[in-house]
């Protein structure tokens, strides 16, 4: 059975896990809709964006235990930035091994969007986090 704390931890990192996983998915889907990659965001073989994402959800995972994001998954920081590095970096890796293209404008483009989109929302979080705080502080005062 697990602990009580270990419990708590679940929960709290899924929905950021789930977030990551669907902003680069949808990074992903943008990529093919912008670049009218044959037969949609599916692909001809039915795969096109699952074939495009793999690489990045992949880097995604690494990045997820490499910064052990569950600690404080909501994180700029400590988290975002560590877990973007990785999977920008290891997606662009990951690609290059499978033969998928890696144009530089492309590694530009990709490491800036999944930068903007895995720190941002942790960003916008924070944010809104202490406005909370400073409000709670506010009333009670």
């Amino acid at each position: 059975m697990a602990s009580p704390s270990k419990a708590r931890v679940r929960p709290r990192s899924a929905v950021p896990l789930a977030l990551d996983a669907a902003l680069v998915v949808a990074f992903a889907a943008v990529g093919r809709a912008t670049h009218d990659e044959g037969g949609g965001v599916l692909g001809a073989a039915g795969l096109g964006l699952a074939t495009t994402a793999w690489p990045f959800l992949a880097a995604l995972a690494l990045g997820w235990l490499i910064s052990r994001a569950w600690r404080a998954p909501t994180a700029p920081l400590r988290t975002g930035l560590p877990v973007w590095l990785v999977t920008a970096v290891g997606g662009m890796l990951l690609r290059a091994i499978a033969g998928q293209g890696t144009a530089v404008p492309f590694v530009v483009v990709a490491s800036l969007t999944l930068l903007l989109l895995l720190v941002g929302w942790r960003a916008m979080a924070a944010a809104a986090r202490r406005v909370r705080d400073r409000r709670s502080r506010t009333v009670e005062g």
